[in-house]
């Protein structure tokens, strides 16, 4: 059985990715970064989950489902490209994505990551369509 990680409200956290568990690729990626983060740090939260609630981070679905977002515990919100780089650093893999701060690479990046967010469930389906069964991902226990 496949796994999505979600948020344990419990645990410390220094940054969230909020993902989209409807998307195949979306969700492993969320459950890679999970596997890395062995201290808690980073936290992981399903917007497609039932009852998530998008107003607690001042948005709305629709902008959340657009492209990648991230919180920080005092509220600030990050997206696109600067979520994965945040995520990726908390894992100790920040410098994969340190070219794309680079003048250049920067906006280039974010152009193909919005392209991909706007097609990321499509392309999932191409690389092993939707995993959980009942169409819900459960949370992996620690």
């Amino acid at each position: 059985m496949n796994y999505c990680p979600r948020v344990n409200e419990n645990q410390a956290w220094e940054f969230k990715l909020l993902y989209d568990g409807q998307c195949p690729m979306c969700r492993r990626e969320a459950m890679w970064l999970q596997r890395r983060s062995k201290d808690g740090r980073l936290a992981f939260e399903d917007i497609s989950s039932p009852g998530f609630d998008a107003t607690r981070f001042g948005l709305t679905q629709e902008v959340l489902m657009g492209v990648m977002h991230g919180a920080f515990p005092d509220g600030r919100i990050v997206t696109k490209v600067e979520a994965f780089r945040q995520a990726y650093q908390l894992v100790g893999l920040g410098w994969l994505l340190a070219p794309t701060r680079w003048p250049g690479l920067k906006q280039l990046s974010n152009w193909g990551y919005e392209w991909f967010a706007r097609n990321r469930v499509a392309i999932g389906k191409l690389f092993g369509g939707h995993d959980c069964p009942d169409g819900r991902c459960e949370l992996k226990k620690p």
